[in-house]
């Protein structure tokens, strides 16, 4: 049985149902990815796994205790979690972001011990950000801040790490940088990693476990071979796609080339829009040819 699952969780924004009925177990010391359309539920799923909400039914466990009757120190020795687009104070260096990170292990007036401190030294290490550390996190790039914030939740020396968005706004070389630490952090260290992606080609190259939301609903979950499939991206993304292997590894990458129309089964091409733009008018094209 897995450390961390949950059990016929039902979710809400107020009166508004977002997820019911929801079973999902978390695969021990793999990298798991949470994919679905933007408002099907995935990161309301995180936080709520996270204790960051509160579900309105159902029940988190960890460890075999309900989540939801711990006390927070003892979930954040557990499991450490970094939102989308966290915030840091203003003047802030890096190493006292990630000793941020050790307060769930603190007592008294939260003095740092020695044990802290290696902790902290060897955040800083895993994520390469040692000559970093005095740096001020607002005058660091957009990749940089990410392993500081990384570099953070290690800290608090978790088994499970949970990441919402992890690449979010960064470019696709600081993209490969957070994953493939990721990556790292999995095989080296032995992390449980979940973690919200919103490039499917990634989660299917970095992850072990993928898991497709619709709706708040699990449409298919286990290893990229069995989930990314034509199937699975008519019903869960709305659109056709190519999936191939990757050349490289093998893994199944998808190549969108058209939307499902919600009333059938026709397709209408993702370049229509630019393919009439680029039609020549009546006539057009011959005065082009003669000039």
């Amino acid at each position: 049985m897995s450390r961390l699952f949950a059990d016929k969780l039902h979710i809400s924004y107020g009166s508004q149902p977002i997820v019911e009925n929801l079973d999902l177990a978390i695969p021990d010391g793999k990298v798991t990815a949470l994919v679905g359309a933007n408002g099907s539920g995935k990161s309301t799923i995180l936080k709520t796994m996270a204790r960051l909400m509160k579900a309105k039914k159902g029940t988190v466990y960890l460890d075999g205790k309900s989540i939801s009757q711990m006390q927070t120190k003892e979930v954040a020795k557990q499991l450490a979690i970094l939102p989308q687009n966290p915030v840091a104070p203003e003047g802030l260096t890096v190493r006292e972001l990630v000793a941020y990170g050790r307060f769930p292990h603190q007592k008294g007036l939260g003095t740092l011990s020695k044990e802290d401190k290696a902790m902290i030294e060897w955040a800083l290490q895993v994520t390469k950000m040692e000559e970093l550390a005095e740096r001020q996190i607002e005058s660091m790039s957009g990749g940089q801040r990410q392993r500081a914030w990384i570099a953070m939740a290690l800290a608090q020396g978790t088994d499970i790490l949970f990441l919402d968005e992890p690449t979010t706004y960064l470019d696709m070389a600081h993209q490969l940088e957070v994953l493939k630490l990721l990556e790292q952090l999995n095989r080296e260290e032995g992390k449980t990693i979940v973690m919200v992606v919103h490039d499917l080609n990634h989660a299917a190259l970095y992850a072990e476990h993928i898991v497709a939301i619709k709706r708040g609903k699990i449409v298919q979950a286990g290893d990229p071979a069995k989930v990314v499939t034509k199937g699975m991206l008519q019903e869960v993304f709305g659109i056709e796609a190519d999936v191939i292997p990757c050349p490289r590894t093998g893994a199944p990458l998808c190549l969108p080339y058209a939307l499902v129309e919600e009333a059938g089964s026709s397709v209408v091409p993702l370049n229509a829009k630019t393919e009439r733009a680029l039609q020549p008018q009546s006539g057009r094209l011959e005065r082009v040819q003669s000039l």
